[in-house]
């Protein structure tokens, strides 16, 4: 019997409707800056579509040029809801979404189940939106891909590298870091506090603290791994909701990165 994440946010932090919302991905990946880049990793945002799609969009724009070359996916981004130790893998074969499934790569999975970091825990990505709003952007910009999910909570920054590391392959093999900037700052501070933190991420300079940015495990051990593989990081877009939807007395920052 086959294993399914059913979607969690779908209506509310995208629509639930399939036509819909290919057609709200199509629109944003198409009004999105163009950048002639190859990248190996991304750091893209992970709010509701109204808020940080557009900055998104952004991101798997520049995987135009590679879809077809992409066939597997390890994504990784922080827990908001259920508290785990490392780095924890779903538990289940597929995860779905109202564009279809997506099969998960249990080979890969496989290969990294030994490691002292890895859990399993089916409750910490039930619920969890960090990861499942990056999907319907991956099912509309590539073409067919395997997806390797890990819910990251309490790791050290060795330790998520240590996991990238053994699933790194070549360029068959993307990695994208789920992750928002600060959170309920006012405007200015917000934009003061997230240029740092971005100018911090494209010197390759770590640790990035959790209070500005939720996914700041996962960005520091891709950061080491970065250094590693000789990787350079290009910042895409960096705005914040209060550029977006929202007001701008408390904003949430979000970037677009990518690393070539």
């Amino acid at each position: 019997m086959t294993n399914v994440r059913t979607p969690a946010v779908a209506g509310l932090f995208y629509p639930a409707d399939a036509g819909q919302l290919a057609q709200d991905v199509q629109q944003l990946l198409n009004g999105a800056g163009q950048f002639e880049l190859t990248p190996k990793a991304l750091i893209v945002p992970h709010a509701g579509y109204d808020y940080s799609g557009a900055i998104a969009a952004t991101a798997y724009a520049t995987l135009q040029s590679v879809a077809s070359i992409i066939k597997r996916v390890i994504l990784l981004g922080p827990t908001h809801r259920v508290a785990v130790r490392g780095l924890a893998l779903p538990g289940v074969d597929v995860f779905d979404t109202p564009l279809g499934p997506v099969k998960l790569d249990t080979n890969a999975m496989q290969s990294i189940a030994h490691l002292s970091q890895v859990t399993v825990s089916t409750e910490a990505h039930a619920l969890e939106h960090s990861l499942e709003v990056q999907l319907p952007f991956l099912q509309s910009v590539l073409t067919e891909f395997t997806l390797l999910p890990l819910a990251v909570g309490m790791a050290s920054a060795e330790s998520a590298a240590e996991v990238l590391e053994y699933l790194w392959g070549d360029e068959e093999t993307l990695i994208v870091i789920s992750s928002d900037l600060s959170h309920y700052l006012p405007y200015a501070t917000a934009q003061q506090i997230d240029n740092a933190t971005v100018q911090s991420i494209l010197q390759l300079q770590q640790p990035i603290a959790h209070d500005h940015a939720c996914g700041g495990t996962p960005i520091n051990g891709l950061i080491l791994a970065a250094k590693k593989h000789q990787l350079t990081p290009h910042l895409l877009d960096l705005r914040n909701s209060g550029d977006t939807a929202g007001s701008r007395d408390q904003v949430v920052g979000y970037a677009a990165i990518a690393f070539s």
